[in-house]
């Protein structure tokens, strides 16, 4: 984080409070995370009244089929639920629950997408040290990670088609139904639709990595907002309001696995105040006019910024799906994974910088998180400090 790390000590509705005293409006939300803000009272209510009830069993308990069942009500094609912890977590089991149905090897992901930091899917996320993206994500990862994974390009259909084609190993296929984490890009017209096309002829799984877009950018997800439904669909972030919580939901025949050969195991999965937590993050976000909002105060920001660029005679570019919102200074298009890697990331960060000292919060690499908390005020100081903030770092 630039200039350095800051230390919290307290936050509320959109806002946080450093150890020094200094107020903030917070864009970075736990780094996606806190959709109802912080310390919203229906969810800090619900974990209040379970902690004097137990912590964890070790066993089942109601919170577990109740919050699978909003999970099921929401996501279209949502039949089982299996609960984890983490994203990273969530990501391993998915295509673990491929390979068994389909008794194959390989996985498809594409370029940009990021699907945590395990050995097995930490692959062509960012360029290596030799700008190459084929290769290993991290020190230490193990040498053969990329052995059983296909890195294509997203979009590129043709390459896929081949691959899908004949005898073919590949069990799953793995994306992200945005681009988020990548430019907060939208799926091109009728990608998604071909991606669950070429896998069903293939007899090959579709998995949704909705971490990000889950319970964000529909109360469906990526799944809702462009009519595709994955076989399987791993959700975290924003699914407990700030705790942590994950899960892969889809269709029965793959999860039902578990019982039978296929390991999921955790001492912490369906941790009933997680879960109490969670319950009340989705009663929330399915009260009327959520969704409608999000998209009202991303389209503001997003257009604040923008007009910013604009006034000050820099190139910039903004994306915007629901309260997901990217700036991308120096470009004058960001439709794929190539023109994110080419903004201009250190002016950014000086942006960062000037914005911070303006009382505004906000993510490296351009990214900005809304939540329920934030108001039509919020967004135009945020958007004020933008416009201050580029004056500032002119030259």
């Amino acid at each position: 984080m630039k200039p350095h790390p800051l230390y919290f000590e307290r936050g509320a509705g959109s806002r946080l409070w450093d150890v020094d005293g200094n107020e903030y409006l917070d864009f970075v939300l736990g780094w996606g995370p806190l959709i109802l803000g912080h310390s919203h009272p229906a969810l800090t209510e619900a974990v209040g009244t379970q902690l004097p009830l137990g912590q964890t069993f070790g066993s089942g308990h109601a919170a577990e089929y109740e919050v699978a069942e909003q999970i099921c009500a929401a996501y279209p094609g949502a039949e089982r639920v299996l609960w984890s912890n983490t994203g990273t977590e969530a990501v391993q089991v998915a295509p673990r629950l491929a390979r068994a149905a389909t008794g194959r090897t390989a996985v498809v992901k594409f370029e940009g997408h990021y699907h945590g930091w395990s050995d097995q899917l930490l692959l062509g996320y960012r360029p290596d040290t030799d700008g190459a993206l084929t290769g290993l994500g991290s020190r230490g990862q193990h040498p053969r990670s990329p052995d059983d994974i296909l890195l294509l390009r997203w979009g590129d259909l043709d390459r896929l088609r081949e691959a899908l084609s004949g005898d073919t190993d590949i069990a799953a296929v793995f994306t992200e139904p945005a681009l988020c984490n990548s430019g907060v890009i939208a799926p091109p017209d009728g990608l998604l639709a071909e991606l669950r096309e070429l896998c069903d002829r293939a007899g090959t799984m579709l998995i949704f990595d909705e971490v990000i877009t889950g319970f964000r950018v529909a109360y469906g997800g990526g799944a809702a907002r462009y009519g595709v439904r994955p076989d399987l669909a791993v959700f975290a972030k924003a699914l407990a309001g700030g705790f942590p919580l994950a899960a892969v939901a889809g269709r029965g025949e793959l999860i039902d696995q578990v019982t039978a050969g296929v390991v999921h195991a955790g001492t912490y999965n369906g941790n009933p105040i997680v879960l109490a937590a969670a319950g009340a993050t989705l009663r929330e976000l399915a009260r009327p006019g959520v969704y409608e909002n999000f998209e009202a105060l991303g389209g503001r920001l997003a257009a604040g910024i923008a007009d910013a660029f604009f006034r000050h005679g820099r190139d910039g570019v903004v994306n915007q799906i629901g309260p997901v919102v990217q700036g991308a200074p120096g470009l004058t298009r960001l439709d794929d994974f190539a023109a994110f890697l080419s903004v201009d990331w250190p002016d950014y960060d000086r942006i960062v910088v000037e914005l911070l000292r303006r009382g505004i919060f906000c993510l490296p690499g351009g990214r900005w998180y809304l939540s329920t908390a934030h108001t039509t005020a919020d967004i135009d100081r945020a958007v004020d400090a933008f416009d201050e903030a580029l004056t500032a770092t002119i030259g």
